[in-house]
């Protein structure tokens, strides 16, 4: 049985959303239209406000309501440290740890020719601006271990070398409550690369 038309065009819209596909969609949905309108006219208008008002810093294009943006305004983070991020979700990841307080640098991507993203396409020229311009002493790429995070990270270390400033990367490894036996070769290999010492 088809759905009458607008239940149909609402779940397709759902249905654009990454991770939903068509039975979530369809839940959504029905669960809108049994909302009562006040929440309804509420949800609408605070997507048509995120999407009005969120902007990218100009500073470290993180998606912010202020430019720029709350953490570039902190002058209680270390100026001298940028973490480098794919996206805004990886930014607020590691702000949700509490154990850094520097600055970010968020790309907008990561290089993947299979989509047709060079590095021409994400932030790198405007973060070797940031280094060469400010007093910078450290930058940690904290990109997914994804193909395409491993090759962006790699040519990132290899353009950051001639600035003569520490480039780390973050540790990568087994996650906590997990068992030996079940990580894959490359996440163990990871994990012993990234040992330290007690």
């Amino acid at each position: 049985m088809e759905y009458t038309r607008p239940i149909a065009e609402l779940a397709d819209f759902f249905q654009r959303f990454p991770g939903i596909g068509p039975k979530s969609a369809q839940r959504l949905a029905f669960h809108l239209l049994k909302m009562p309108l006040s929440d309804v006219e509420k949800f609408a208008a605070k997507m048509v406000e995120a999407k009005t008002t969120v902007k990218c810093c100009s500073k470290c294009f993180n998606m912010s309501a202020s430019d720029p943006c709350e953490i570039c305004s902190d002058d209680n983070r270390d100026k001298k440290i940028i973490c480098v991020v794919a996206e805004t979700k990886d930014l607020i990841a590691v702000e949700k740890t509490r154990e850094y307080k520097g600055q970010y640098h968020v790309l907008q991507g990561v290089i993947s020719p299979i989509d047709g993203i060079g590095a021409t396409d994400i932030r790198i020229k405007e973060l070797l601006t940031r280094i060469a311009q400010e007093d910078i002493k450290e930058v940690i790429l904290a990109l997914n271990p994804s193909v395409e995070g491993e090759a962006t990270t790699l040519y990132l270390a290899k353009l950051l070398k001639p600035f003569e400033i520490k480039v780390s990367r973050i540790a990568l490894g087994i996650p906590v409550g997990s068992d030996l036996e079940y990580a894959d070769e490359i996440t163990l290999a990871r994990a012993l690369e990234g040992r330290r010492e007690l």
